[in-house]
């Protein structure tokens, strides 16, 4: 993806969270919706450790649909596990940001 189309597609997901929340979340805040998705659980309320974990959810929900991770079911609470298929490569905090960014662009527009 050339740096043009991410950068629109990019401000695309913004502007579209930013309407649904009233404002526009950050990096960490978006991995939060993304692991309440993937929870799929109507609780308003998560302790800090469960927050974590669906940051955690987050991240292997958008590398699974790279080969990255494979989900492998719900414990008895409900929360999604997921198997390591691959390591993720290493990467400078850069290209790890845009790396991430990639993948939530590509989970917005396909959800």
């Amino acid at each position: 993806m050339n740096n043009d189309d991410f950068n629109i597609r990019w401000k695309q997901v913004e502007d579209m969270l930013t309407e649904r929340f009233g404002k526009t979340p950050n990096m960490e805040a978006m991995l939060m919706i993304i692991g309440i998705q993937e929870l799929n659980s109507p609780k308003k309320k998560f302790t800090k450790e469960q927050k974590q974990d669906l940051m955690h959810i987050a991240m292997c929900a958008l590398l699974s649909r790279s080969g990255y991770f494979e989900p492998e079911g719900r414990d008895k609470d409900g929360w999604p596990h997921f198997k390591e298929m691959q390591p993720v490569p290493k990467m400078g905090l850069e290209e790890q940001e845009r790396f991430i960014k990639e993948h939530i662009i590509d989970y917005f527009e396909e959800e």
